[in-house]
């Protein structure tokens, strides 16, 4: 994933890909702790490598998520973002020996970019961060804000052309997919939240929408 985020102010925050960056590099060191008599000498300093390079994985990541978090919370008083169920978006497709899963690798590999960029951990950060600064993290439902155009508001899902791009069938408005969608984030909090001066922080509050895409 190229973009860990954006905002609807047209601007975006970069992915690391932590895992995809060192993905090849781990399965060879699985696969030499899996050759190895568990166990053993051998066994356990291959197990440190791998320990080793996991920690980097995770450092990575967390260090590019304090570092968003905290630069937004710093810059915007009420941020909003979509209500992800990061568990449902990643569940598994197996299915079952009745019903099995279709396209199994595919959602496998998308199960582990999603997992990759710690969406679940961001919204932590940025909560409490925001939090700290005097600020709030607001929560809205996350359904057709991909569909619907921050132009006219005609829903389709043929408006979402391809991954990145966005134009609308109804007025031909075209964005770059993710951006249209945190417009609509926006005004979705802002009309039940945050519009008309109805705001715990005042009407001069700086706002802000977080997309994660």
């Amino acid at each position: 994933m190229a973009q860990f985020a954006a905002l609807s102010n047209g601007t975006f925050v970069e992915s690391v890909n932590a895992f995809k960056k060192y993905e090849k590099r781990l399965a060879f060191y699985d696969r030499r702790m899996a050759r190895k008599v568990k166990f053993s000498a051998n066994w356990r300093k291959a197990k440190a490598n791998v320990s080793r390079l996991q920690r980097r994985i995770g450092n990575v990541r967390n260090d590019m998520l304090h570092k968003a978090s905290t630069r937004i919370s710093k810059n915007h008083a009420v941020v909003v973002m979509e209500d992800l169920r990061i568990t449902n978006m990643t569940a598994s497709a197996k299915g079952t020996v009745e019903q099995p899963g279709t396209n199994v690798r595919a959602k496998s590999g998308l199960n582990r970019r999603i997992l990759d960029q710690g969406w679940g951990e961001f919204r932590r950060q940025l909560g409490y961060k925001l939090e700290w600064n005097g600020g709030a993290l607001l929560l809205v439902d996350p359904r057709n804000t991909s569909r619907t155009c921050a132009s006219c508001g005609h829903v389709s899902g043929e408006n979402r052309q391809t991954q990145a791009a966005f134009r609308c069938v109804a007025c031909n408005h075209a964005a770059n997919a993710d951006t249209n969608a945190a417009i609509n984030i926006l005004r979705r909090a802002g009309s039940a939240r945050i519009a008309c001066g109805d705001s715990p922080f005042g009407e001069s509050m700086k706002q802000e929408t977080q997309r994660v895409a």
